[in-house]
This record gives C-alpha cells, sequence and structure tokens, in this order.
C-alpha cells in the first residue's frame, strides 16, 4: 500500500472508533431508535441523488437495510443507552466477523479455515470471559444486545455476499431507505411521541452526534473503504479494522472514563488475539511450515 491508502485506511479505523463516542452521546438526546433512524435518513439523503443505485435486485437492497439498520444499529444503540461501555461495544461488535462465518457455512456451503474456526473459538472465549463478568454484575443483557447486534451484521454481510460484486457505498446509501420507516415506528411503539417533540428542537449535541455517525461514519468510512478493497486484497485491508476497537476502547476511557476490570482486559485480549488470528493465521502458517 501507498503510505497515502495507509494514512486512509488509518483515518477510516479512527472514525469507526470515535463514532461510538457520538453514538454513546446521541442516545443521551433522543431515544436509541430515532438515533438509528436519524442516522439512517441522512445517510441516505442528499446521497442517493448522486449515488447510483447498486445492481442488485431491490428485495436484497431493502434485506440488507433492514438487517443492518434495524436489526444491528438499533439493537446497539439500545444496549450503549442502557449502559454498555462503549468502548466493549467497539470490541464485542466484532463478532460479525464470526457470525459471517458461520452463516456463510450454513447457508452458502462456504467451509471455513482451519485457522478461521481456531480465531474463532479464541474470540468467544474472550466474549465468555467479557459475559461472565458482566453476569456477575447483573449487566449481561445489554452485553447480550451487542452480541445480538452482531449477529444482524453478519447477516447483513451474507446477504450482501448473495447479491454478488456490487458497489458497497452504492449498496450503503441505497439501503439506508429501507430502515428509518420501521425504526420510526418501532420508537413509536416502545418510546411514544417524546423522542418526535424532542426533534422540534434539538440541541447541537444530537445534531453533531447524527451528522458523525451519519456522514463521517457512513459515507466517508464505508466510502473510503470500499475504493481501498477495489484497489488491495482483502487480507491488505482487513488488518486496519483492528484498530477500531483498539480506539473505541482507548477513547471510552479517557473520555467517558469506563472502567476496564482486568477480567474484561484479559477477555477483550483474548478476542482481539481471535481476530488477529482469523487474518493473520493463514499467512502465519505458510511462513513456519514453508520455511521448514
Amino acid at each position: 500500500m501507498t503510505p497515502r491508502d495507509i494514512l486512509a485506511a488509518v483515518s477510516v479505523a479512527l472514525v469507526w472508533g470515535l463514532t461510538f463516542i457520538a453514538i454513546k452521546v446521541g442516545v443521551g438526546e433522543t431515544s436509541p431508535l430515532m438515533l438509528s433512524a436519524l442516522r439512517f435518513v441522512f445517510a441516505s439523503i442528499p446521497a442517493v441523488f448522486f449515488v447510483a443505485p447498486p445492481r442488485a435486485p431491490a428485495w436484497k437492497v431493502a434485506l440488507y437495510g433492514l438487517l443492518i439498520g434495524v436489526g444491528q444499529f438499533g439493537v446497539l444503540f439500545i444496549a450503549i443507552r442502557q449502559g454498555f461501555p462503549v468502548g466493549l461495544s467497539s470490541l464485542v461488535i466484532m463478532a460479525q466477523v464470526y457470525f459471517t462465518i458461520l452463516l456463510a457455512w450454513l447457508i452458502l456451503s462456504e467451509r471455513p479455515k482451519r485457522m478461521q474456526l481456531i480465531g474463532a473459538g479464541v474470540a468467544f472465549a474472550g466474549m465468555g470471559v467479557i459475559g461472565s463478568e458482566r453476569l456477575a454484575g447483573a449487566s449481561v443483557g445489554p452485553f447480550l444486545l451487542v452480541v445480538l447486534a452482531a449477529f444482524f451484521w453478519g447477516a447483513g454481510n451474507v446477504v450482501a455476499k448473495t447479491a454478488g460484486k456490487i458497489d458497497a457505498l452504492a449498496l450503503t446509501v441505497w439501503s439506508s431507505l429501507a430502515a428509518p420507516l420501521p425504526l420510526i415506528a418501532l420508537s413509536l411503539a416502545f418510546d411514544g411521541t417524546t423522542p418526535l417533540y424532542g426533534l422540534a428542537h434539538p440541541s447541537w449535541r444530537l445534531a453533531v452526534s447524527v451528522a458523525v455517525i451519519a456522514y463521517a461514519g457512513t459515507i466517508f468510512g464505508f466510502g473510503l473503504w470500499a475504493r481501498l478493497l477495489a484497489h488491495y486484497s482483502a487480507a491488505t485491508v482487513a488488518p486496519f479494522a483492528l484498530l477500531v476497537p483498539v480506539v473505541g476502547m482507548a477513547a471510552g476511557v479517557l473520555i467517558f472514563a469506563e472502567p476496564l476490570r482486568a477480567v474484561e482486559l484479559f477477555g477483550a485480549l483474548l478476542v482481539m488475539a481471535g481476530l488477529a488470528l482469523n487474518i493473520f493465521g493463514d499467512r502465519l502458517l505458510r511462513s513456519v511450515f514453508g520455511s521448514r
């Protein structure tokens, strides 16, 4: 990769990690479901007027939008609103890697590689450690919600995979149109009309939060990431995603003074080790056995 593209990849990881801070601020200003709806409204408009639709069936684009918008982000925002730390959220949500592998195996018959299975085992062991600590503190519910959000992300990845090679930014922008109405309906059902009244006079914190989540995290992040994937192999680009939970956890500690217990830190290290094995494991095996 050129120095410029390395800087671009690092900047995307930094932005994605810092969006968890914007989420934390946003759920303090409005309901989680309404915040998610706003995220997808502004991620799709006005971008749909400038980005051509993806070359994929409309129902797949809509299903992807529902899985990512209502499933992943709606559930994730609820978990953060309920008090799950943004730092751990940025880490646990990475379980989507293994849910994607599992669902692709079950639905698309894509058999996972040995190191992917080993990495999954290590990562899920780490999540089990984090979950046990949360259970001891009677806050396992939000943790399970983040795991569920990761599952929806993985399911969305599989839907996108069945659509073939399409423009990732176009898919992101146009699929975002499917999420706002269901999210608003759910917000009205669970939160009443209070969030709607709050939008009449939105705070500057809410405005900044939505702008960061929609434009920085989605348009800038996914657009630049898609360009990098178009020019380099996934194995070259994917490792930079490991910076996301690092940034998220550091920001959670520094900005919100989120406590990170020793047990949770150990679990986090296991999850990061599992992710690293998933990305670098095959190359490590080739280098070891190739040298013999």
